[in-house]
């Protein structure tokens, strides 16, 4: 029996582990869960698990009558670092966010716990500092994306052959055909209806721009120590590989299945064992085709920022994750053109200075200056839709 903490249990990965936890209760007890603001569907959550700690960043009017007794409370900016030191949890599922995952993820290897990592910021804006410190408490970081995922589970059948490329899948967006005078001016309802995909609003935009995929770059070249120049991206529309890695004897493992969540997650939840996930299996018979194309960062500039990012090194990575939280929040809020998002988090990122190998508290000094920036370009005239 794992007793596993979420952060972020009212998200879409967060109200999937649940369900994975809840098939697999024989092995799985959920002892912590913590929302930012969706209190109704967090007290739907803490009926439904029991746990022990529950947790809201935004305090609610009032905790219903037939939970409030049942486990403790605990409310405020800090709760989550707060959860992670209290709770009575072997793994933390850090599926926050934002930059406010990388000192949860920070602090649960502190406190000697597993992360199942749901959450790109912790190791886009500080990954070195989160790998110096995994390897230091000699404790794994379980990716929960299912592109890191399938990387993650063709290395376990590496059997000493060398990992020589990882290749990247995307299902290439809403936009994926679209011309790049079109995508420019891409409406926000159109942004946000990914082909094969449902998740929460940012991370749909950042799908769309290809900006996601910029920060799974960042993040594989981190996770599995991998130089920036051995990692590709292949757009791959059918979303049936997840990714794959090439050996140094010229063999390349793929990991494939349906475009279903519950398998990363449980995947994370029960490494190194494997269990039934309960859902839809791969019908080959049914498959036409898997096709490939190289991506275009012509229409896609976001994602060839990943590898300026990257060379720059340093705190750079932090300064266009801040840089592009700023620039979909203006989007979503029609501050800015669909194109701009890139161009906002280019700017912002030639006007930072890289700080080399910073501690916690630089980065996220680093963050804050990079959202101040973007803020401040997009009040110029050139910002303005």
């Amino acid at each position: 029996m794992r007793k596993i903490a979420i952060l972020g249990s009212t998200g879409s990965i967060g109200t999937q582990a649940i369900d994975v936890a809840l098939r697999h209760s024989d092995r799985f007890e959920v002892t912590a869960l913590v929302a930012h603001s969706s209190s109704e569907k967090l007290f739907e959550q803490v009926r439904l698990v029991h746990p022990k700690i529950a947790a809201l960043t935004i305090e609610p009017k009032e905790i219903p009558e037939d939970i409030k007794n049942s486990c403790q409370w605990m409310f405020g900016s800090n709760v989550l670092l707060d959860v992670v030191r209290a709770c009575d949890a072997d793994d933390v599922l850090v599926s926050v966010v934002g930059v406010v995952g990388l000192a949860a993820v920070m602090e649960t290897l502190k406190c000697g716990k597993r992360v199942l990592l749901a959450n790109k910021e912790p190791l886009v804006a500080g990954g070195e500092l989160v790998t110096a410190l995994s390897r230091e408490k000699n404790l794994p970081l379980l990716p929960v994306d299912s592109e890191h995922s399938a990387i993650f589970q063709c290395l376990q059948g590496a059997q000493g052959n060398a990992p020589e490329r990882l290749i990247l899948t995307a299902s290439g967006g809403p936009f994926r055909t679209w011309q790049k005078e079109d995508i420019y001016l891409a409406r926000k309802e159109q942004a946000l209806k990914h082909p094969n995909w449902v998740m929460g609003r940012k991370i749909t935009i950042d799908s769309a721009s290809m900006m996601n995929k910029a920060l799974e770059v960042i993040e594989a070249r981190w996770l599995f120590d991998m130089p920036a120049e051995k990692i590709d991206v292949l757009i791959h529309p059918q979303s049936v590989i997840h990714s794959m890695v090439e050996f140094a004897d010229g063999a390349v493992m793929a990991q494939l299945g349906t475009p279903d969540m519950r398998l990363p997650i449980l995947y994370a939840m029960s490494w190194p064992q494997r269990l039934e996930t309960g859902g839809k299996r791969l019908d080959f018979e049914t498959m036409n085709a898997l096709t490939f194309e190289k991506p275009d960062m012509d229409r896609f500039p976001g994602l060839r920022l990943a590898y300026d990012a990257l060379k720059a090194g340093g705190t750079m990575s932090a300064v266009l994750n801040g840089a592009n939280e700023v620039a979909v929040d203006a989007f979503l809020h029609d501050r800015i053109r669909f194109g701009q998002i890139a161009q906002l988090v280019e700017e912002t990122m030639l006007s930072i200075p890289v700080i080399a190998s910073p501690t916690l508290e630089q980065v996220f000094e680093c963050d804050l200056a990079a959202r101040a920036k973007a803020n401040e370009l997009l009040s110029s005239s050139r910002f303005a839709v």
